[in-house]
């Protein structure tokens, strides 16, 4: 649905105030009514938006993946070869991780106690966000740098799956004993060193 002007404004306030909230009480502690109240609207206004509060997390995760979508393309077009391009994938998701605190623990840990989300949501950017290094790893294959044997949907899966798990690391840990863009490096290397012919 197209929101205009004053609409548009208070969808935008509702999932701000709703990234902010879920952050701190958690998905299932979370109520309408506390949402509402951040946002600077009254409870109703946030049904007229969403259907309940998975559909609001949803949202969340639509929205501000399609702005890590876009960025991405934008850091990979930069880099000329695939070798920097899979470094520079693992760089900036890191990096996004540690600059959108909020937003990093929604995504690693509340959006994945959402039913609906795990269910029944087909998740189109999250998948276009994974063929992006596919696409490195086929340019890869095309210039006889990467192995030709290696699976770009197995392979896809199991980079995203390091730095994903490296930034479920980085959300729940109160220490850290190293910066991103050594554990970004330090990813990129095992995988390049596997893959490269």
């Amino acid at each position: 649905m197209k929101k205009k002007g004053n609409q548009k404004d208070k969808y935008e306030r509702i999932l701000q105030a709703a990234t902010k909230i879920f952050a701190q009480k958690g998905f299932f502690g979370a109520k309408i009514s506390e949402i509402a109240r951040e946002a600077g609207v009254g409870d109703g206004t946030i049904y007229l938006y969403f259907q309940n509060k998975d559909d609001i997390l949803i949202s969340i995760f639509e929205e501000k993946m399609q702005l890590v979508l876009e960025n991405m393309v934008q850091e990979i077009s930069q880099e000329k070869g695939p070798v920097e391009k899979l470094k520079r994938f693992a760089q900036v998701h890191l990096r996004l991780i540690e600059e959108n605190k909020d937003m990093a623990e929604l995504i690693q840990v509340e959006l994945r106690q959402s039913s609906k989300f795990m269910k029944d949501y087909q998740n189109k950017k999250f998948a276009q966000y994974l063929d992006i290094i596919a696409d490195v790893l086929k340019e890869g294959q095309a210039q006889g740098i990467f192995k030709p044997e290696i699976v770009p949907g197995v392979f896809k899966r199991a980079f995203f799956g390091a730095l994903d798990e490296m930034s479920r690391f980085w959300v729940l840990s109160s220490k850290k004993h190293y910066d991103i863009y050594t554990a970004a490096d330090q990813i990129s290397n095992y995988f390049l060193k596997g893959i490269c012919a």
